[in-house]
């Protein structure tokens, strides 16, 4: 990390910094990616959802339950979109449910 007047810069920046130096956004965006679909589905579907897993900007959700994979299917993009507005940035493109 470069060495920077560090009374200049706010904890975010220097967090930031960090990362970006460090290569850690991916990783962080998988577990970020996780929390927001628990959040936005609800504790229902969170009971259902087995695993998830974020491969580029594809997002892999393993649910126990083919009639819920069923109903979600019809609804795919609306997920995405509703995922992508709480990340605040494009992450997801496409949503395959196993």
């Amino acid at each position: 990390m470069k060495k920077r007047n560090s009374e200049n810069m706010s904890i975010g920046d220097v967090l930031k910094e960090f990362v970006d130096h460090n290569k850690l956004q991916k990783g962080l965006d998988k577990v970020t990616v996780r929390d927001v679909w628990n959040e936005q589905m609800g504790p229902a579907i969170q009971k259902y959802t087995t695993a998830i897993k974020l491969e580029g900007s594809t997002l892999y959700v393993q649910l126990s339950s083919s009639v819920l994979r069923e109903e979600l299917s019809y609804g795919k993009e609306k997920i995405v979109r509703m995922l992508n507005e709480e990340l605040g940035r494009e992450l997801v493109k496409k949503l395959v449910l196993r």
